[in-house]
Formats: structure tokens, C-alpha cells, sequence
């Protein structure tokens, strides 16, 4: 193998890696909006409550666009088995997305049917984030494959396990969430939000410990190589801060006043999560059998798709920071930007 044959699909991971993250830090929050939509009071409350991502969510799903396009552009082999063994969970995903922007769109608009529209986005967000969960349990679990075929059939993706990350995936999006209505919001809403952040926090910090508990035991051996020719001391860092941050996304949702801690710290979580579950599963893209090098296209491809990625990277860095940037600061209620 050359040295451009072995860097490129590691370049590639870490692309679609990062795409993968920004689209679940940055639609993960809006998604846990329509999560806590039922805690609200009023409309009024769920009015604030969207206007505060409308001016942003619409981007969002550029990210989960540059994953999909990156793993169809480096990794096909991965791609096509992905989305047979996975399609009934993607197709899923993919209307409860489109059901939840059309009913954030809609409700704006809407008179009469404000409360049913509502609702759409609550129920379009649950699914889309269960489904997620769901998928990113299956990946995890392990897909068994022979001569680049799926062996297992349209259901092999249903498991106990892959339900526990779905439900799991939900009260980590809710969590994020309500960090970002304590960073946003003042008054009720904060309040309602910051009542709701501290038994999430304690359900995440659960979850989280019963899927790493429950790792060790899965076919695809996830978390075998952290224990492997002493690879814990050095990869023993992250356990150490996943629970340090717990303790201290705690404090900040009980503690009154650093409104941008519970948010900061519920992100810290994810990307903690995320370095995590990427050490447990390197160098596979599909565990236990498909590695990244298996499942490459040829060098010549992932050149010329880098070339455009490198001009469109910034661009979108660029105005996904402008955004958040002019539209920064508390939302009073009565105000909206959309």
C-alpha cells in the first residue's frame, strides 16, 4: 500500500467524522427543542422556544449532507452495505426530518392548527432523533458481512441494544436542548429548561454508563481494543473527563447565573462521546470486519473530491460562525427572528 493509499481514507474519516459531529451538535439542539415542546405552558412558550433556533437550524442538515456525500465519495463499499443493511432506519430518519421542517415551518403560518403543527414537531423530532440513535446503535453493534454482502436481513439493525441508544439519543438531544434554552432564554422558559436539565443530566450520565457497560459484550468488540497491549493508560484520559464533565454539567444546571455552561458542557459531552466511540471502533468503518482501507475508493477519486472539499469547507465554516454570530444573545419573549 502507498503512503497516499494509507492517508487518504484516514483524511476521509476524519472529514466525515467531523460532518457527522457538527450535524449532531448543531441540529442536535433544535431537535431537542421539539423534544421538550410538550413541557411548555403556552404557545407563546413554544414560540420562543423555536424562534430561538429559526434563524439557524435551516443549515443544519449540511452537515449530515457532507457525512452522507464524504462516506458515497471515499467509502462506497461502506455506503452501499450501510444503506441496505439500514434503509427502513435511514428512510425513517430522512420523513421525520422533512415532517419535523415542515411543521416548523408550517406553524409560523399556521392559525387555527398552531397546537396540531406543534405537536408535528414534537413527534418529527423524537423520531428523527430515536432514529439516529437506532442507527448509531446497529453501526456499533457490529454488521455482519461476508464477500461484501449483508448477511443479516431487513430487520437485522432491530436489537435490545440498538433501542437503548435510540432512547438514549433522545434524552442526550433533550439535554442539549435545554442548554440551549438556559443560553438563550430568560425568565419561565430558562426556568422550565433548567428543570428539566437536572434529571436529564443524571439519565444521560446512566445511559452513558450502561452502553459502555454493555460494549464489551457485542460481537463487533468495540471496546476491545482499549484493553489491548495496555492501550487504557493511554486512552484513559477520556473516561476520566467524560466523568469530570458530568460532575460539572451538574453543577452548571444547578447553579444559577453562567447561563452558556450547561450548553457548553452538554457539547463537551457529545464530542467526548464521540472521541470515544471513534477510538473504540479504529480502524473499522463497519465493525467488526470492514476497515477503512477495505472500504476506500481508489486514490484518484478521493483526490478530486478533496479538491472541492477544501474549497467548500471554509465556506460553509464561514457562514454557519456569521450566523451564529449575528444572531448571539438572549431572546426576550414577544421577540422572534423569523
Amino acid at each position: 500500500m502507498s503512503e497516499v493509499s494509507y492517508w487518504l481514507p484516514i483524511a476521509w474519516f476524519g472529514v466525515i467524522g467531523f460532518g457527522v459531529l457538527m450535524y449532531v451538535v448543531l441540529d442536535g439542539f433544535v431537535l431537542g427543542l421539539g423534544i421538550l415542546a410538550p413541557f411548555a405552558e403556552d404557545e407563546d412558550q413554544i414560540d420562543l422556544m423555536m424562534n430561538t433556533a429559526a434563524p439557524i437550524w435551516d443549515g443544519n442538515e449540511t452537515w449530515l449532507v457532507l457525512g452522507g456525500a464524504g462516506l458515497l465519495a471515499a467509502f462506497p463499499a461502506a455506503y452501499s452495505l450501510l444503506l441496505s443493511a439500514l434503509y427502513l432506519p435511514v428512510l425513517l430518519m430522512l420523513i421525520a426530518l422533512v415532517f419535523r421542517g415542515v411543521a416548523f415551518e408550517f406553524r409560523f403560518k399556521a392559525h387555527s392548527s398552531r397546537a396540531i403543527w406543534g405537536w408535528a414537531f414534537c413527534a418529527g423530532s423524537i423520531c428523527a432523533a430515536f432514529w439516529q440513535g437506532v442507527i448509531l446503535g446497529a453501526v456499533v453493534e457490529g454488521m455482519p458481512i461476508q464477500d461484501g454482502k449483508y448477511l443479516a436481513g431487513a430487520f437485522g439493525w432491530f436489537s435490545p441494544f440498538s433501542m437503548l441508544t435510540g432512547v438514549a439519543v433522545v434524552c442526550g438531544y433533550a439535554l442539549l436542548g435545554s442548554g440551549w434554552l438556559i443560553l438563550k432564554t430568560e425568565g419561565r422558559v430558562q426556568d422550565i429548561a433548567r428543570f428539566l436539565a437536572r434529571p436529564l443530566v443524571l439519565v444521560v450520565i446512566a445511559f452513558m454508563g450502561l452502553v459502555s457497560a454493555w460494549l464489551p459484550f457485542l460481537e463487533s468488540r468495540v471496546m476491545a481494543r482499549w484493553f489491548h497491549d495496555g492501550n487504557f493508560l493511554w486512552l484513559s484520559p477520556v473516561p476520566v473527563l467524560v466523568l469530570l464533565n458530568g460532575l460539572w454539567l451538574w453543577r452548571a444546571v444547578v447553579a444559577t447565573g453562567r447561563d452558556a455552561r450547561p450548553f457548553l458542557l452538554t457539547l463537551s459531552f457529545f464530542v467526548l462521546g464521540f472521541v470515544g466511540l471513534v477510538l473504540g471502533i479504529w480502524p473499522h468503518i463497519l465493525p467488526p470486519t470492514m476497515t477503512i482501507w477495505q472500504a476506500a475508493s481508489p486514490p484518484s477519486s478521493q483526490r478530486f473530491v478533496m479538491v472541492g472539499l477544501v474549497l467548500l469547507l471554509p465556506i460553509i465554516l464561514g457562514y454557519t460562525a456569521w450566523s451564529y454570530r449575528v444572531f448571539r444573545g438572549k431572546l426576550q419573549a414577544g421577540q422572534g427572528y423569523h
